[in-house]
């Protein structure tokens, strides 16, 4: 069985062996002659990459990080995806400790709508399976303007949730609300919709993108403009990664506020496989959505190996946010990092290179830098 991770597992790192001070494994990974490196590295321009790395120093007597970055840039806009789901699971469990009888097994329908589910399934699903219908179902619960008063709160300033994901009311400001059915109780609330604040333009670097785009089965041909979607950055994701897996390296002000069995309920959550989660077509591989390391490829993934994580893929961007934790050689990090591939620069087309390019590129900087920090072990 694969080994998962526990709240108490913090607790364990100042066993782990001292390491020799590091050299840059970021940038030697970026130097390395492996061929999907190597395809990006030589057309950076294009690709838009960032990364950020932080790995876990145990040779020092407190928690620290020795941190790495390529060329990250917070006033450059790139598309997102569905790492947004990261902030809004975690803001939703702080959200149910404040709740009464609304808990993890309540069901909760969006008003209007047939469908029901769960907290505990939609947050276990966001993570598994990247699912969409789940964060919709969230973002109809806190709406944007609470998360992003809540991301700022938090010192997370660098960041704007903005719409809903592949529905056809994405940007539509009214909340329909949610019905919920308490778990112990035939207790029954109502939640009413509201109207959210308008949407601003983003006042950021390259959010005009590409030569056209595809809007209703016709080609625009001029860029996509980027400025009133999703905004989540590289450090944002990064420092969001750090406060979820390590609370204690901050602030009680800048900690995510979590009882200790819903952040063990987390934890559990972000490692998840699909199969773990009930997801057992063969669509659903275990590195379906944890690109790092074995994104690339449908074998099982080992046991010593644990991925806490989330990604977000569309217009052509790749992101993967992942706390990354060797057992067996006794390291772990956090890694950040994006890339686009989109070669004809059309948006809307269905036409991106995450299949021959983006995943492997992703997969093999995880490689390198995991095996750069074997080296110096």
């Amino acid at each position: 069985m694969r080994a998962h991770i526990a709240y108490c597992f913090l607790l364990l790192l100042p066993l782990f062996s001292c390491q020799d001070e590091l050299v840059d494994p970021l940038q030697a990974a970026l130097d390395s002659n492996d061929p999907a490196i190597r395809r990006v590295m030589n057309n950076l321009e294009a690709h838009e990459v960032q990364i950020a790395l932080s790995v876990v120093n145990t040779s020092a007597d407190f928690l620290q990080f020795d941190e790495y970055e390529f060329q990250v840039n917070d006033s450059v806009y790139f598309y997102p995806a569905s790492t947004v789901k990261f902030p809004m699971a975690v803001i939703t469990l702080e959200q149910l400790d404040d709740n009464g009888f609304i808990d993890l097994d309540a069901t909760i329908n969006v008003n209007g709508d047939s469908i029901s589910s769960t907290f505990r399934k939609d947050i276990r699903d966001i993570f598994a399976v990247s699912s969409n219908e789940a964060y919709n179902r969230l973002y109809e619960y806190l709406g944007k303007d609470f998360v992003n008063q809540r991301m700022q709160e938090l010192g997370i300033d660098k960041f704007r949730l903005a719409h809903r994901l592949s529905t056809a009311n994405a940007d539509d400001i009214m909340l329909k609300g949610l019905t919920f059915k308490g778990s112990e109780a035939n207790e029954i609330f109502i939640g009413e919709g509201y109207q959210m604040q308008a949407l601003e333009a983003l006042e950021l670097e390259k959010t005009l993108k590409g030569v056209g785009y595809f809007k209703n089965d016709s080609l625009i041909k001029a860029p996509m403009d980027f400025a009133y979607k999703n905004f989540y950055p590289i450090r944002s994701m990064h420092n969001t990664m750090r406060r979820v897996v390590f609370p204690e390296y901050y602030s009680s002000e800048q900690q995510f506020d979590l009882s200790p069995e819903l952040h063990q309920f987390l934890l559990e959550s972000m490692q998840l496989l699909p199969k773990e989660a009930g997801f057992t077509s063969q669509e659903y591989y275990d590195s379906y959505v944890k690109f790092f390391l074995y994104g690339d490829s449908k074998a099982p993934m080992p046991d010593d190996i644990t991925i806490l994580n989330k990604v977000g893929y569309a217009y052509g961007y790749l992101t993967d946010c992942a706390y990354i934790m060797d057992t067996t050689n006794e390291i772990s990090f956090i890694l950040t990092a994006t890339v686009h591939v989109n070669e004809n620069g059309i948006f809307n087309d269905d036409n991106y290179q995450y299949d021959e390019v983006g995943v492997p590129f992703l997969a093999a900087l995880g490689r390198q830098i995991h095996q750069q920090l074997i080296a110096k072990k």
